[in-house]
């Protein structure tokens, strides 16, 4: 006579039955969905916000942004998906020379009375290779958009003396002072304009991970 087999119930409560359900994802090569993107804290006394500009036709003069605030998001999960967003006072601008910094703020330039930030905000992250990314974003100055591709390399991470884990990342970029309404200028005697028209812009970011991440 033929054995028969009565099915058998085992019940478990969720919380036992856990480590099982766990243990099958990692199996069958399930990976929980865990929050990857995380904000990371910029180190301003290790950042800064730079420009270079022509002068004369023959030199460059060198200038920074010294007040100025941003938002870093990685996505170590996948970098594209990661974002930054920054916000220049445009009044802390900086060359050396206070008569011209007062030139740069006024209605010639960057009008801060009218336009007190300039912003960027990213809008794709594609990688490149292995240390270097392209960062497209929207660059406002005074009132007027236009999009800009950021070079960057990336600086990779390491533990500082403090038991953080930090980050850095390097960006640049060309743009025409003209496409931004920047268009003021002296003609010279021997031909030939007083400020170039060509600005190159250059980002240093040192950043460092949440508490969390960091202790992860």
């Amino acid at each position: 006579m033929a054995r028969i087999q009565t099915p058998v119930s085992i019940e478990t409560s969720p919380t036992a039955a856990q480590p099982f359900r766990e243990a099958v994802k990692k199996e069958l090569g399930v990976v929980p969905n865990l929050p990857m993107t995380t904000t990371w804290n910029i180190d301003h006394s290790h950042s800064g916000v730079h420009f270079t500009v022509r002068h004369l036709m023959v030199s460059k003069v060198r200038g920074a942004f010294t007040k100025w605030s941003g938002t870093l998001e990685l996505d170590d999960a996948d970098i594209t998906k990661s974002r930054v967003d920054i916000s220049i006072d445009a009044a802390s601008v900086e060359t050396g020379e206070a008569k011209r910094d007062e030139h740069l703020r006024s209605p010639d330039f960057f009008e801060v009375g009218r336009f007190p930030h300039l912003t960027f905000k990213s809008t794709k992250v594609e990688r490149k290779s292995s240390d270097t990314l392209a960062v497209t974003g929207e660059l406002t100055i005074r009132d007027v958009t236009r999009t800009v591709v950021l070079a960057v390399e990336e600086g990779g991470r390491v533990k500082d003396p403090w038991g953080g884990t930090r980050t850095g990342y390097s960006a640049s970029a060309q743009i025409s002072r003209k496409d931004f309404g920047l268009t003021w200028n002296a003609l010279l005697e021997a031909g030939g304009v007083a400020v170039g028209d060509k600005i190159e812009i250059g980002i240093e970011i040192e950043a460092i991970a949440p508490a969390a991440t960091a202790a992860a």
